[in-house]
């Protein structure tokens, strides 16, 4: 990651938006990454348009002129906490569907978790894995402020993995962010207590619980010597009992990132996606980091094409 990285930032307004932001300045302060603030409006309805096109033409400059304030803003405050690159722009659709199509060229989305109406209501209600199930680089969401807990600067970090021996996406990508950020590296595999094909169809049948863990620490030491490779990065590991979700929202409230990836062979990250994500994402005391399964970075790129307009 270097000068090349961007970060897209989901932006309504809300103060949940703002601390997106601030999260991204303060990264981009580490990487020298330009940010991009988006906000989306609604387009007039079909109906009323066709009542009357000169009503349906007020109606979407009002609500663009809103939101390009809303970019004013965001970008105003990201300049203020030392992004030195920081731009943004107004697009009209629905949040998730503009943020996956803004992925396809960004290296990292960031939103807030609650929003007036925004982007993250919409990626925690109705369609609440559209964005990290379908965008094309990570995505992190950053929860309320709660007791004052601060999410930055970044110094302890936790990643959910599945045991295997191959490096997942997210452990690779955590890896880097602890590189990005000095911070302290912890990975975590899952492993149910109550063992068997209709828990964890991945492992073998009848395979004891003591063999199990001891076979996952194994398939751990093995992805993360892979991994972190020569950089000399310090990865606590532990295979742990209990679900998922609960073992991430409770490491939770220790680190300041959490990072998981979109599916794997079983474990934490294989059912991650499902209404364990959407739990993660809504209880998580600090920022969430989505990593696609497939993400393998991106190398360097001309401007993308919403710089070049």
């Amino acid at each position: 990651m270097g000068s090349t990285e961007v970060i897209v930032v989901g932006v309504d307004g809300s103060t949940e938006s703002i601390a997106a932001v601030t999260w991204a300045s303060h990264r981009s302060v580490r990487t020298g990454a330009r940010i991009h603030c988006v906000c989306t409006y609604a387009l007039a309805s079909y109906s009323a348009a066709a009542l009357d096109d000169g009503y349906a033409v007020l109606d979407d400059e009002a609500l663009q002129k809103g939101a390009q304030q809303v970019v004013d803003e965001a970008v105003a405050h990201a300049t203020k906490h030392g992004a030195k690159n920081a731009a943004g722009s107004t697009q009209p659709g629905d949040p998730a569907g503009v943020l996956i199509d803004f992925s396809k060229e960004a290296d990292l989305v960031v939103v807030g978790s609650r929003g007036s109406g925004g982007f993250a209501d919409r990626l925690l209600g109705t369609v609440s894995s559209a964005l990290p199930a379908h965008a094309k680089c990570p995505v992190v969401v950053v929860p309320r402020h709660t007791s004052g807990k601060k999410f930055t600067p970044v110094e302890r970090i936790v990643v959910g993995i599945d045991g295997t021996e191959a490096p997942s996406s997210a452990l690779r990508r955590s890896v880097e962010e602890a590189q990005t950020w000095g911070a302290r590296l912890t990975a975590i595999s899952a492993v149910p207590i109550a063992v068997g094909p209709a828990v964890m169809a991945w492992t073998p049948t009848g395979i004891d619980h003591s063999a199990l863990l001891a076979q996952v620490r194994e398939g751990m030491d093995k992805a993360i010597a892979e991994a972190v490779g020569d950089r000399g990065i310090n990865v606590a590991r532990h295979a742990l009992d209990g679900s998922p979700a609960s073992l991430l929202i409770e490491f939770s409230t220790a680190v300041d990132l959490v990072v998981v990836g979109t599916r794997g062979r079983g474990g934490l990250a294989g059912v991650l996606m499902g209404s364990t994500a959407q739990t993660v994402l809504g209880h998580s005391t600090c920022p969430v980091m989505v990593v696609p399964s497939t993400h393998l970075g991106k190398a360097e790129q001309v401007r993308p094409s919403w710089e070049r307009r």
